[in-house]
């Protein structure tokens, strides 16, 4: 029911829409709940530098 919850147990989260609940994440909060600090970005929502900083494994389509 919670974006927390649907992240509980994943190995990395896969944004694949770009519903405004999404641009602004709680980056601290994704890295404390996946298995693995994995991100891959298919709408290209986030700047991969900054994300990268952050500690996460970071993939987006065409960049």
């Amino acid at each position: 029911d919670s974006q927390t919850a649907a992240l509980e147990g994943a190995s990395a989260l896969v944004i694949v829409t770009e519903w405004k609940e999404f641009k602004s994440p709680n980056f601290e909060n994704i890295k404390a709940t996946l298995k693995l600090p994995i991100i891959f970005d298919g709408r290209n929502l986030y700047d991969p530098s900054m994300v990268r900083s952050l500690g996460f494994e970071y993939h987006a389509i065409g960049r």
